[in-house]
């Protein structure tokens, strides 16, 4: 397994990956420890496997990701389906939250405090106006 960590520090010269480039994200180069040419060698047979098993694996996922889309498309699932499914959980996990419930609470009995307020005004102009008749 020591030799798994070494790997990809040593081969600064190596060609780069599909994807991201694992040695850029490692910033500058360090020096290569002193090793036999035989482990130089198994360490590049080793970084072309890894590099392969690499690339197969990214080859699984595209077409597992397709799969997944024919399933879909089959079943009638849009993205669209998708989006109104994703909204309509996310409302439903926000009017369940304590502090939509909470606030709502509070919005309601000011409302009604309000409307009991308009009424007591509405009524008060009403007599204002049949005093002045």
């Amino acid at each position: 397994m020591e030799d798994n960590e070494k790997g990809p520090q040593q081969h600064a010269e190596s060609v780069p990956e599909v994807g991201e480039d694992a040695m850029t994200s490692l910033g500058p180069s360090f020096p290569a420890p002193a090793m036999t040419e035989e482990e130089r060698q198994e360490l590049q047979e080793e970084l072309v496997k890894v590099e392969e098993e690499i690339q197969t694996l990214s080859n699984v996922l595209a077409a597992k990701e397709k799969l997944l889309a024919d399933i879909k498309r089959k079943l009638g699932i849009t993205p669209l389906n998708e989006l109104k499914q994703n909204i309509t959980k996310t409302w439903q996990d926000v009017t369940t939250s304590t502090a939509y419930r909470r606030t709502s609470e509070t919005l309601s009995q000011a409302g009604l405090k309000a409307t009991a307020a308009f009424t007591n005004v509405g009524s008060a102009i009403s007599r204002k106006f049949e005093d002045v008749r």
